[in-house]
C-alpha cells in the first residue's frame, strides 16, 4: 500500500474551494458528472457515477475534509486528508490518501491529477 501527499495551487480563496467540494451541486458542476454527496460525517458518497465511491468522517468548514475511500471489497479503506491553506493569491491544498494498493497507485494518481484536482483547477480558472 502506497501514500500520495501533494499540494495544489487554486486561485480561490479556501472558503470557496471548501464549499465546491463540500455542496453537491458544485462537485456536480465541476465533475461533470452525477454526485451523490451530502456535506455531514458518516454519509456515504459517490462520484463520477460510482468511481470514487466512500464514507464522510469529517469536516472541518474552509480547513478540512477528511473521507475513506474504497478500493474493491478486498482492500483496507484509504483515508484521504484534504486541508486547505490560505495563500496570497488563493488556496494552497493539501491532499494526502493513504492505503492505495500499489497496482493501482500509478493510474488512480494520474487520474486523481487529471480529473479530480484537474476539474478543481479549470473550475476556479481565472477568466
Amino acid at each position: 500500500m502506497k501514500t500520495f501527499k501533494k499540494y495544489y495551487y487554486l486561485p480561490a480563496p479556501p472558503e470557496e474551494v471548501y464549499l465546491a467540494m463540500t455542496k453537491a451541486q458544485s462537485i456536480q458542476l465541476w465533475t461533470g458528472a452525477e454526485v451523490e454527496f451530502t456535506d455531514q460525517p458518516d454519509t456515504e458518497f459517490s462520484l463520477w457515477e460510482g468511481d470514487i465511491i466512500g464514507k464522510n468522517l469529517e469536516f472541518d468548514y474552509g480547513k478540512k475534509i477528511v473521507q475513506q475511500w474504497y478500493f474493491g471489497e478486498d482492500n483496507e479503506p484509504s483515508i484521504v486528508t484534504i486541508k486547505f491553506h490560505a495563500d496570497k493569491k488563493g488556496t494552497s491544498l493539501e491532499f494526502v490518501q493513504t492505503n492505495i494498493p500499489d497496482e493501482d497507485y500509478e493510474d488512480f494518481t494520474a487520474g486523481l491529477n487529471e480529473y479530480y484536482i484537474g476539474g478543481l483547477q479549470d473550475f476556479f480558472e481565472e477568466e
